[in-house]
């Protein structure tokens, strides 16, 4: 194994070999990087479990006359109510689109008026089935044509193309935002951590090596059946930029240490990829394990975030482990200018001084008074959870000012506020329609029943909710339409439509939440104690980082929804929050327990930590704020569920770096000894 490991360091021409092995891969993959972002999709179907009710009901729509219709509805809005050249406008907006329809648009609807005379609304169908570009060249035409209207007359584009624009132009500049923000950060933290305007280069450089194979495989992933939206798109780009990153910190600081022990750089990084290798790929196995859980979720973008995230960190880690151990190689020791390490084997290094040295000695004064006051301060951020909402859905998911949102805003004010995205129902035996429709129309909560449509798979209708589609009211009402429904068409008879689908989206969130990180934690305790060779160790790290993982959770909820004034929480935020903080968070302990078990050896236990601690303390806490950073970077993007998991995890990764591994680790290792 150790063979393995050294083998970028075993002589000049196994350096350039790696190196000439990488720019092939380089090479090679360009064509199929290049093509990535042709794999992602962000239909409603990409965030939905494959096997939900709605899913079915959509497959059948599109075999109907109309097919598969996604409706853009325009309401205009005038507070006393419309004016002859309110209605003389739109009218002159729906003739115009009628007269020049754009791609895949069919006739808009006749206008109809509020009863209280203060708006006026219309829908064009879209047949943009999986063409996002036309869906979204559509709405845009239609925003272009009710931009000229009276003065003070509102006009909005809404309802499920609206909704479905706005999320595309979000995610279809996610790529380029979170390059450009990511990039700048971890150049930045580089240069404050090293100082040194010429290193920071190489981690880059790897870490490029990584984000441009994980494109091409995720390609070739996406070509082949796995769901890949936009959601997990920039969750990976983080991931291979902060934990690529972060792994290129603590390999190069076993090196730099190793640099003022041997006069020789190549002897330097093989004692470092021999002693720190080993760390780096059991902390990188704990996160892919984590990972690959995620495979059996059923919602599709989580389960396509587990393969993707998973190939994303081992390329990340694998980067680190020879290409850029190659990289330090071929520049030698100057690369770290002005700050050069120096062969000095007298020198002991950080492990018997410095600011980490004398904090494990305050910490292991009194263990037990430590670990224990520090259990009881992060069970108090628990509390938090107490306010936890699941309330955030596709109407309120967007941070800031959103048309399609204050469109469904406008129409709620005049209209039943489901008019929007209406449901749909779809009954296989036509001799039981009319006993459907009566007994759906009955279901208190329905404002009123479309005309029904014939097709090879049966009857089709739709359903106008009182309540707004995208709220928890309309949620609570799909088991009693399903119900109501198959009572009286049998199983047949199926209830899908966008209500349906965010409905069933939360129900398979909530299934994931509470299968998936018991698996998870399995996982993980099984790869410790095969690092570790121990059972209560094992044990011990992850009553820790479960205990960080909620502390975490409970008071970022908490700010959430006092300080940040957010409408909810994702249904998928604690199990994404967990995957990511359990994973990561064991990283930490898994280099500092490795470190630890190594000093140990010759010192003890105690002296072990301490040792292990002074000489990973700066670099560890440099590494968690690098991956803190690199989260919270998708703080940048219009999206409440991306910012939630941005902040979640930074503040989760700083909270497991800062005191958990610094403070209770060390004194539950020292108050329980051998």
């Amino acid at each position: 194994m150790q063979r393995i490991f050294t083998f970028p360091a075993k002589s000049l021409r196994t350096t350039l070999i790696v190196l000439g092995a990488w720019l092939l891969i380089i090479v090679a993959g360009a064509p199929l990087g290049a093509k990535f972002e042709s794999v992602i999709t962000n239909e409603p179907s990409s965030f939905l479990p494959g096997s939900a009710e709605s899913v079915q009901v959509a497959e059948l729509a599109g075999q109907f006359p109309d097919g598969e219709l996604t409706p853009a509805i325009l309401v205009a809005a005038r507070e006393g109510g419309l004016t002859a050249a309110d209605r003389s406008a739109v009218d002159a907006i729906r003739s115009g689109i009628a007269a020049n329809l754009p791609e895949k648009a069919l006739a808009p609807t006749p206008v109809i008026p509020s009863e209280r005379g203060d708006a006026l609304v219309f829908s064009v169908p879209l047949e943009v089935s999986g063409d996002a570009e036309a869906l979204e060249a559509a709405v845009e035409d239609f925003r272009d044509r009710a931009a000229e209207v009276p003065p003070g007359l509102e006009v909005k584009v809404t309802g499920p193309a609206g909704f479905s624009a706005d999320a595309i132009k979000v995610f279809g500049n996610i790529n380029t935002t979170l390059l450009l923000a990511t990039g700048v950060l971890v150049i930045v933290l580089l240069l404050i951590i090293y100082r040194s305007p010429v290193f920071w280069i190489l981690p880059i450089i790897a870490v490029a090596f990584a984000e441009l194979t994980v494109r091409a495989i995720g390609y070739l992933l996406g070509s082949n059946g796995v769901v890949i939206n936009g959601q997990t798109q920039g969750i990976l780009l983080v991931l291979v930029f902060g934990a690529g990153t972060d792994y290129a910190l603590l390999l190069v600081a076993r090196y730099r240490e190793e640099l003022h022990h041997h006069a020789s750089a190549r002897d330097a990084m093989r004692v470092a990829l021999g002693q720190a290798g080993p760390a780096v790929l059991a902390s990188a196995g704990t996160v892919v394990a984590g990972l690959l859980v995620l495979a059996l979720a059923e919602v599709n973008g989580t389960a396509g975030l587990g393969p993707v995230g998973a190939i994303g960190v081992a390329v990340a880690a694998l980067s680190m482990l020879t290409a850029l151990p190659a990289l330090l190689l071929v520049t030698g020791r100057r690369v770290f200018w002005p700050f050069i390490p120096r062969f000095n084997d007298a020198d002991p290094g950080l492990a018997t001084r410095g600011a980490w040295r004398r904090i494990g000695e305050r910490v292991t004064t009194r263990p037990r008074l430590v670990w224990s006051t520090t259990a009881v301060v992060l069970l108090a951020m628990c509390a938090g959870l107490l306010t936890y909402d699941s309330g955030l859905t596709s109407a309120n998911g967007f941070r800031g000012t959103v048309e399609s949102v204050d469109g469904q805003e406008l129409i709620a004010r005049s209209f039943p506020a489901g008019a929007t995205a209406p449901t749909t129902v779809v009954v296989g035996d036509d001799a039981r329609v009319a006993a459907v429709r009566d007994a759906v129309a009955a279901v208190p909560g329905v404002a009123s029943i479309g005309e029904p449509q014939t097709g090879p798979p049966g009857t089709r209708f739709d359903v106008t909710l009182e309540p707004e589609p995208y709220s928890q009211p309309a949620y609570d009402l799909i088991p009693d339409l399903r119900d109501a429904a198959k009572a009286a068409g049998g199983e047949s008879a199926l209830v899908g439509g966008p209500t349906a689908e965010e409905a069933d989206l939360r129900d398979a969130a909530t299934r994931d939440t509470l299968l998936l990180p018991p698996l998870i934690l399995l996982v993980v305790l099984v790869i410790l104690a095969v690092l570790l060779r121990s059972i209560i160790a094992p044990l011990l790290l992850i009553a820790t980082v479960i205990l960080s993982f909620v502390a975490a959770l409970g008071l970022s909820v908490l700010l959430f929804n006092t300080v940040f004034d957010s409408p909810g929480q994702d249904p998928s935020l604690p199990l994404f929050g967990f995957v990511f903080l359990v994973a990561l968070g064991v990283d930490y302990n898994i280099f500092l327990m490795a470190r630890a078990r190594e000093e140990a050896v010759r010192h003890g236990t105690r002296e072990g930590m301490l040792r292990a601690l002074a000489v990973t303390g700066g670099v560890i806490t440099s590494a968690g704020v690098v991956l803190a950073g690199t989260f919270a970077v998708l703080g940048v993007l219009p999206l409440w569920a991306l910012f939630q998991i941005g902040f979640l995890v930074g503040f989760g990764v700083l909270l497991d770096t800062l005191v958990v591994r610094s403070i209770l680790v060390p004194a539950l290792v020292a108050d329980l000894g051998d």
